[in-house]
């Protein structure tokens, strides 16, 4: 089956620990956490103390997207915590390639994540170095966001060029996937769907979660 990986962004805080729990026993595959710095995006979320409270919480494997400004600087840090995936973002990688090879060194699975209007040139030469690519399909720093239609092209792009140079490479995607979108999405070559709102926002998780992993349908993998 692909991957379910709800954000905790979207998440009862004042309870964190048990909504971890709740989505771990429906079926989650992964905990996504996004990281916010209020400069890279218009917003400020959580550091590597909710990522070591996440940790604490479940033994899902902890998905920690960083869209902050420099984030080689902090990289030791969330893998410290408990991160097991650590994602940064293109558009901040003057030395990306040296960013990806310290999230690995450090012990956790490096990705690299594309905003909806960045072109998928960049990915050419770094792609044998990651596990996954992770597209924005909302512009980052809030939840709730509607999808954007055009990434179901930059998804099948991104399919083929995986294809061609390291197919083993998971693709990710993060904003308005929910039991209306995700279809769409898994028929364009996705593998992991980010679903915070979606999940978060309803009265059943597990029957949210088993529905999607349903219309997101069996990996070809």
């Amino acid at each position: 089956m692909k991957l379910i990986a709800p954000s905790i962004l979207s998440a009862d805080f004042t309870r964190l620990g048990e909504e971890i729990r709740a989505i771990e026993a429906a079926g989650a595959d992964w905990v996504h956490v996004d990281v916010m710095d209020g400069h890279f995006v218009p917003n400020i979320t959580m550091g590597p103390l909710i990522v070591e409270a996440v940790r604490r919480s479940t033994k899902l494997p902890v998905d920690v997207h960083l869209m902050i400004e420099n984030p080689e600087r902090y990289i030791h840090d969330f893998v410290k915590a408990g991160a097991d995936l650590v994602s940064v973002h293109l558009e901040t990688g003057v030395h990306l390639n040296r960013t990806l090879e310290l999230i690995r060194s450090c012990g956790a699975r490096p990705g690299v994540v594309l905003n909806p209007a960045t072109p998928l040139n960049g990915m050419e030469w770094v792609l044998e170095f990651v596990d996954f690519v992770l597209l924005m399909s909302v512009n980052p720093g809030f939840g709730g966001q509607s999808f954007i239609p055009n990434t179901l092209e930059k998804t099948r792009r991104l399919k083929q060029m995986i294809n061609d140079i390291h197919p083993s490479v998971l693709i990710q995607i993060d904003g308005g996937v929910n039991l209306s979108t995700i279809a769409d999405i898994s028929g364009a070559g996705a593998d992991v769907f980010v679903a915070g709102s979606a999940v978060f926002g309803s009265s059943d998780y597990a029957k949210t979660i088993s529905e999607m992993k349903q219309k997101a349908g069996p990996s070809e993998r």
